[in-house]
């Protein structure tokens, strides 16, 4: 029995390895970088074993964008809790949400734009993609009324992809993303009077 154990933990701590090191060259070159033969190498690891723990590309960046979830997950609660109030809230939610994509955009590439074989907005999609987006609604729904609150949350998610995006390409002025987030939350919240401190 402690051989399987071993073998498991072994496995697993390949498998790791594997997913950190396509997260680091996707991260400092981007994803177009990452091959299996360059991964297999910066592993030390053949072709085959890669095929053992994944069977293509596409679901080593799954894997990458499944472990960017869960971090994304408690970014953004912490976020939300830690506010005073549902704007603030709402305010903090936006920043981490930007924050993240800044820091770490080949895992949100993964995440929200690479072809994928994870299941957005269905019946069927993965809990943790359903709990991602239940952190966005729980900071939105305060400001629903008489909206339906899925699908201003959608609204809401969109504006700050739309953001990230086109923060990452630098086709918005950096000078001007916190007054973008400040004018969004505004107009989320109904409070007109944006804090658009810089």
């Amino acid at each position: 029995m402690p051989t399987t154990s071993r073998r498991e933990r072994a496995r697993l701590e390949r498998r790791e390895l594997i997913l950190r090191t396509a997260r680091e060259l996707a991260e400092a070159e981007g994803w177009g970088a990452v091959t299996t033969r360059r991964l297999a190498e910066a592993v030390d690891y053949s072709q085959p074993v890669l095929y053992g723990h994944f069977k293509n590309m596409n679901a080593i960046a799954d894997a990458v964008a499944i472990d960017g979830i869960e971090e994304l997950i408690d970014l953004l609660r912490n976020a939300r809790r830690s506010a005073p109030d549902p704007v603030a809230g709402l305010r903090a939610l936006a920043g981490a949400y930007l924050d993240y994509a800044f820091t770490h955009p080949a895992v949100y590439e993964a995440i929200f734009v690479r072809p994928t074989d994870l299941e957005f907005a269905s019946a069927d999609s993965p809990l943790l993609l359903k709990t991602a987006f239940g952190e966005i609604q729980a900071a939105v729904e305060p400001f629903a009324g008489d909206d339906d609150p899925e699908t201003l949350t959608e609204v809401f998610w969109s504006a700050l992809h739309g953001q990230a995006t086109l923060n990452h390409a630098r086709r918005l002025r950096p000078t001007h993303r916190h007054a973008r987030v400040d004018l969004l939350v505004a107009r989320l919240s109904g409070n007109n009077s944006p804090n658009t401190a810089e």
